[in-house]
């Protein structure tokens, strides 16, 4: 078994590496409070820390030593910590990715002459893994619509891609409920251009057919609302008000815990 990183896998790194141990959940974060007269604390809730993926590896032997150390100097260019977060795949789970970097020194110890073994651990500041092959759900008229979200085990922050008509008065403007969080496009909005609301990033731009980026799509928005998706079933509702709808595209960013 092995890994993928930054789009290179280990195997043509002349590395082979296997999972130890599974990070069920990320570490929490409980956030409590001591009040006085009250026995034990206040549960404020908790959230998700950083997740840590440990992997065991082996260098295939090598014709002499200096060749181990080649392959080792190559493996430290490949996973450079110092630059930054790359794509992480793991050949036993191989339907998500992670953001992952390298945490710790890499020792390797040496084996059998010209082999060596090594551990290699990663940290993941965004603990979630992401789907390789994503849903993504097109909306091509106006009413109720269902979205089903069967990938992934917990919320989604989507991609809204939104084209459609509407005008620079007060009155115009495109409606899009999900699970009862709207997001409304208010703002000059023309044929041919595409709104991209994009919620785990909280940013949007206006981009034109050919995908280049326009302008800001913020103050498109109404509020700075960025609806999620759940697990399962979802209620999409799209409306206008003296504007025309042409389609709703959403990428779900589907993502496990």
């Amino acid at each position: 078994m092995g890994f993928q990183f930054n789009g290179i896998n280990s195997k043509n790194m002349k590395i082979k590496a296997r999972l130890t141990s599974w990070q069920v959940s990320p570490a929490l974060r409980n956030f409590y409070e001591t009040v006085p007269g009250k026995a034990g604390v206040a549960d404020f809730g908790c959230d998700s820390g950083e997740r840590t993926i440990t992997l065991t590896c082996y260098i295939y032997p090598q014709k002499d030593f200096a060749t181990l150390v080649s392959v080792l100097d190559e493996m430290a260019e490949w996973l450079d910590p110092t630059k930054g977060l790359k794509q992480l795949i793991l050949d036993e789970v191989p339907d998500r990715y992670f953001k992952a970097r390298l945490s710790d020194a890499v020792d390797c110890e040496r084996l059998l002459r010209f082999s060596g073994t090594f551990t290699l651990n990663f940290i993941c500041p965004d603990p979630y893994g992401y789907a390789l092959e994503d849903e993504t759900f097109v909306i091509s008229a106006e009413g109720e619509h269902e979205v089903l979200r069967e990938t992934g085990n917990t919320t989604a922050e989507p991609v809204y891609s939104i084209q459609g008509v509407v005008s620079a008065e007060t009155d115009s403007y495109i409606s899009i409920i999900t699970g009862g969080d709207e997001l409304r496009v208010s703002g000059a909005l023309s044929e041919g251009e595409t709104l991209i609301v994009d919620t785990s990033l909280v940013t949007a731009k206006v981009v034109d057919s050919s995908g280049n980026t326009l302008r800001n799509g913020l103050p498109l928005l109404y509020e700075l609302n960025f609806p999620v998706l759940e697990t399962g079933s979802n209620m999409v509702v799209v409306a206008t008000s003296n504007a025309t709808f042409s389609e709703l595209n959403i990428q779900a960013n589907s993502r496990w815990r």
